[in-house]
C-alpha cells in the first residue's frame, strides 16, 4: 500500500514549512508510522533552493526536540500535486498560489495548516521571518497544535 503522503508550503521553505516538517514527522515516528506516512516540504518561491532552515527556526525547534537540521529548500513542482495526498498551506496568500498553480483534479487535496487546530484559532500560520524570537514560539505552538489534529486526522485513514 502507497504511504499517505503530506507536503507543507510556505513562501521559501527556510521557517514555517520546515518547522511543520519537522513536527510532524517526529509525530508519525513517535507513533511507528514510519513506513505508512511520508512528510515533505517545500515553497512557493524559489528563494532559498538547498539551503538548511532559518537558525531561528532550527534553534527553536531544537528547543522543543526537533530536529530540521537535515531538511533543505526547494520549491514545489508540478509532480508534488500528483504525489501528495494532502498540501498544506500556511496562510492565504501561499493557499491561493498553490490553488493557481494545482490542476483542477488534484484541487481537493490543497487546505491551510490551521483548519487541523484543536486548541488554536487561527486562519494562518504567520511568517516569523522579520520578527522577533516571540515569532517563532507563536509558529510552533501553531504548528504543534495542527499537526496533533492532522495527526488524528491521518490515523483515521490509514
Amino acid at each position: 500500500m502507497k504511504p499517505y503522503s503530506i507536503l507543507f508550503v510556505c513562501m521559501g521553505n527556510i521557517c514555517r514549512s520546515p518547522t511543520a516538517h519537522g513536527v510532524f514527522q517526529h509525530k508519525v515516528m513517535e507513533r511507528g508510522l514510519g513506513h505508512q506516512v511520508q512528510v515533505d516540504s517545500a515553497g512557493t518561491h524559489n528563494y532559498h533552493p538547498g539551503n538548511p532552515p532559518d537558525e531561528r527556526s532550527q534553534a527553536h525547534a531544537a528547543g522543543r526536540g526537533y530536529d530540521l537540521s537535515g531538511l533543505r529548500a526547494r520549491q514545489i513542482s508540478g509532480a508534488d500535486f500528483e504525489r501528495h495526498d494532502l498540501i498544506l498551506a500556511m496562510d492565504w496568500d501561499n493557499l491561493a498560489l498553490i490553488q493557481e498553480e494545482c490542476p483542477a483534479t488534484y484541487l481537493h487535496k490543497v487546505r491551510r495548516l490551521t483548519e487541523f487546530c484543536l486548541k488554536h484559532d487561527s486562519p494562518v500560520v504567520p511568517d516569523p521571518y522579520y520578527g522577533g524570537k516571540d515569532g517563532f514560539e507563536h509558529v510552533l505552538d501553531l504548528v504543534e497544535d495542527a499537526c496533533e489534529g492532522l495527526m488524528r486526522h491521518v490515523e483515521q485513514r490509514l
